[in-house]
């Protein structure tokens, strides 16, 4: 395994280019490689998958860098004073009470606290030190379960879960994606990176919908065609295909892949099926709950999907370099916008699938790469670049006034269904800085642990790829927080 470790004094643009050189040679590798092959009980012994709590997933990503004090664990709050030291500027919005008499979360996110009794908050999330705390990094990370780059495309958990257990409806993609653009925006390389189903194959990828609202063209046979000519033009783009120079670069493996991909897609297109992808067909009263912006519209896409039977869709509010979670500026501002995008849809997400049933057998995650603190990069004893823009002692005007450093050392997980347990506090962080976990830490390893064994999934399910083994958890490591569960 080929681990990456950058020298922490090397410029970041550096850092990014060697980054994503190596993950682009990690990704020739994948088309060249061939057909992964289910470990059996091998080295790390039997593996007795566990009994499945949940039947679809919803991954909901703060993406960017969610700053855990001034969203779901509020410390000591001082509002905006001018000359107020930045030492003392811990959360920038006050404490409000939710459904649940021991759990307070942060102004602003009143919808969220009347729904917190139906789930569990974890505030004890804890990320490692990578070097350079670069989002992409973390992101890969966080989303497939290893340190970036590896010899191989590590699959992204979504993609997991579609090769493991498929699809609960056949026409359905497995694995959507939505809201994140992954064209014309910085960084969409890193980013295409960890959004694939690595050496899985085309066919376990994620369907890709960076606008919600226009989810429905892309399920949608070309305006005028006929379902013969449409057919005729599936064969010759599968000629195509055929004849492609990229074919020399895939194995059979890929290749055969990529076809099952195409005839995955041509069965959606011509199934009634793809009036799942159509919010506009939502009442327009249950629509205007959701709409927020592309997220809370991508979150009412996301529950009509699961109830046509997707089995992991992941919803993000889309990472772009300095914009959204990503709070190097305006760091109150901009979180007060980013409270008024999530509140309410994620509140009505909850309280439709409960209403419709689906909540049970549904495990909804709301995460973020790292939190935040204006004072620290990283985690005490990180030796990470400070990427801080502009650097104040005190706050001189509003845009000093939030948390903007990229944060490791504790961060904040809501979990909803699945069998998790409700009304649940789980974890804590230090009330004074610096706010690092202090109870009950959770790792990345072990939230995957405990995602996939609420699916169904053992945390030390593999494939051999390459000569070597890959496990759903990094070297199958992860151990499930059972706590989280009823």
């Amino acid at each position: 395994m080929m681990n990456f470790h950058e020298d922490p004094s090397a410029p970041e643009s550096i850092v990014r280019r060697d980054f994503l050189r190596r993950l682009s040679a990690a990704g020739a590798a994948a088309l060249a490689s061939g057909a992964p092959r289910l470990l059996a009980n091998g080295s790390l012994g039997e593996i007795e998958h566990p009994r499945p709590k949940a039947d679809a997933c919803i991954l909901l990503w703060m993406a960017g860098g969610m700053a855990a004090p001034d969203t779901f664990d509020p410390k000591r709050y001082h509002p905006f004073e001018k000359g107020l030291p930045v030492k003392e500027m811990l959360s920038t919005f006050p404490a409000i009470d939710t459904a649940v008499d021991d759990i307070k979360i942060c102004q602003g996110l009143e919808n969220i606290a009347s729904v917190m009794d139906r789930g569990t908050l974890i505030r004890s999330h804890v990320q490692p030190d990578l070097g350079s705390i670069l989002h992409s990094r973390h992101q890969y990370q966080w989303h497939t379960g290893y340190v970036p780059p590896q010899t191989v495309a590590a699959p992204h958990i979504g993609a997991w879960m579609a090769r493991v257990l498929g699809a609960p409806n056949e026409v359905m993609p497995a694995f959507i994606n939505i809201g994140q653009r992954l064209e014309g925006i910085g960084e969409s390389e890193e980013l295409k990176a960890f959004t694939t189903a690595g050496f899985f194959g085309s066919e376990f990828g994620p369907m890709n919908l960076p606008y919600p609202d226009q989810a429905a063209v892309s399920v949608r046979p070309p305006k005028g065609m006929e379902s013969q000519r449409f057919a005729n033009r599936n064969r010759l783009f599968r000629k195509l295909v055929d004849a492609s120079p990229d074919r020399d670069r895939m194995s059979d493996y890929q290749q055969e892949s990529m076809l099952r991909s195409m005839d995955a897609a041509y069965r959606l297109l011509s199934s009634k099926d793809r009036e799942a992808f159509d919010i506009t067909l939502e009442p327009k009263e249950s629509f205007e709950k959701y709409d927020t912006g592309r997220f809370g519209q991508g979150c009412l896409l996301a529950r009509r999907l699961v109830e046509s039977g997707a089995r992991f869709v992941e919803v993000t509010t889309e990472y772009v370099p300095f914009l959204h979670w990503d709070t190097h500026n305006d760091g109150h501002t901009t979180t007060t916008r980013m409270h008024q995008e999530i509140d309410r849809p994620i509140a009505q997400l909850i309280r439709d699938l409960e209403d419709r049933k689906l909540l049970d057998r549904t495990l909804v995650i709301v995460a973020s790469e790292f939190s935040r603190d204006a004072l620290m990069e990283g985690k005490p004893g990180s030796n990470a670049n400070d990427q801080a823009r502009e650097k104040v002692d005190a706050l001189g005007e509003m845009k000093h006034y939030g948390l903007h450093r990229h944060f490791t050392g504790g961060s904040s997980v809501l979990m909803f269904g699945g069998g998790i347990k409700k009304g649940q506090l789980y974890g804590s962080t230090s009330p004074e800085r610096p706010l690092v976990a202090i109870e009950n830490p959770v790792s990345i390893e072990d939230l995957h642990a405990t995602i996939m064994t609420a699916m169904g999934i053992s945390p030390r399910m593999g494939y051999e790829i390459e000569g070597r083994p890959f496990y759903v958890t990094e070297d199958g490591n992860g151990r499930s927080v059972d706590a989280l569960f009823a």
